[in-house]
């Protein structure tokens, strides 16, 4: 059996699996990150020690997904949204908590494990060694699969696109660093265009139907920006990874204009004369992050 635990922003949830993949046991709590570190810690223990209660299972090893992630030479949380991580020894502090033995990765990570081991890639490109998830939402992520492992890095950061330098018209980011692709094409920083564009305030969810019907101009420049862009970035990644599959996740993998618009681009930034890459749907939705976490 497989314990997990995806820590984020507004819940804590965790999960055993199977042999097979199945749900044995699921439960979720809110994470109230407000009340601080100390109550993260026992939201964590809380839902491991109930899962074990109810399936009658003791958790050997757990694997904990991530806002973040942990850094090597350190073992302390650096770069997470939850701020009250940041500078935490958080995988020690549960081990000495929960008295189990950890696994830690962050959550695109864990969301790109998932979808190589059990979702998509093992039904529709089940040759695929080399595996990208990526992470398009309020954030943009990734993680990098190889062979079934994830690679982590020296310092902790592989696979982390969103970082990555795309085009200087994403202004600051709040890494300090300017022109990075998540301040081009997540969620928000296309919202912002559009407020630029057109003066009014709107979601992704509104502009995305609004381009559709063809009667608004900004809403068009909007999608055919994130289109444009996103085939610029993840042309990078593929030019120096060149791997066999890229799993599209997030609320903005979900429109389909990325798949007939976005990913024929692609070619046009490789160093190839075409694309053999795969770019796939994922198959395990919200569940892609707590799977993930088990399987660590």
């Amino acid at each position: 059996m497989k314990f997990g635990i995806d820590l984020g922003g507004t819940k804590i949830e965790g999960v055993v699996l199977d042999e097979q993949g199945k749900v044995i046991e699921r439960r979720r709590i809110p994470t109230e990150r407000e009340k601080g570190y100390e109550h993260i810690l026992q939201g964590i223990a809380r839902v491991v020690s109930e899962m074990e209660e109810v399936t009658g299972l003791t958790a050997g090893h757990v694997g904990i997904g991530t806002p973040g992630t942990i850094d090597p030479p350190t073992g302390l949380m650096k770069n997470s949204n939850t701020v009250v991580l940041n500078g935490k020894p958080l995988g020690r502090d549960l081990e000495r908590l929960i008295d189990k033995p950890l696994t830690l990765a962050n959550d695109a990570n864990c969301f790109a494990v998932a979808e190589a081991l059990i979702g998509c890639v093992p039904e529709e490109a089940p040759d695929a060694k080399v595996v990208f998830g990526v992470i398009l939402g309020t954030g943009t992520g990734g993680g990098v699969i190889i062979d079934g492992k994830i690679i982590g890095g020296a310092q902790g950061i592989g696979g982390e696109w969103g970082h990555t330098f795309l085009d200087h018209s994403g202004g600051h980011c709040y890494c300090g660093r300017i022109g990075c692709t998540e301040q081009i094409i997540s969620g928000p920083a296309l919202e912002r265009y559009y407020l630029r564009m057109s003066g009014r305030s709107l979601t992704m969810r509104e502009i995305v139907p609004r381009h559709r019907a063809g009667t608004d101009a900004a809403a068009t420049r909007t999608i055919e920006r994130f289109l444009h862009y996103f085939a610029k970035g993840i042309a990078n990644i593929i030019n120096v990874l060149d791997p066999d599959v890229v799993v599209l996740g997030g609320g903005l993998g979900n429109i389909e204009e990325v798949y007939t618009g976005g990913v024929p681009q692609v070619v046009d930034h490789l160093f190839n004369p075409r694309m053999g890459t795969r770019f796939l749907k994922p198959k395990l939705g919200d569940s892609a992050g707590v799977f993930g976490a088990a399987l660590l």
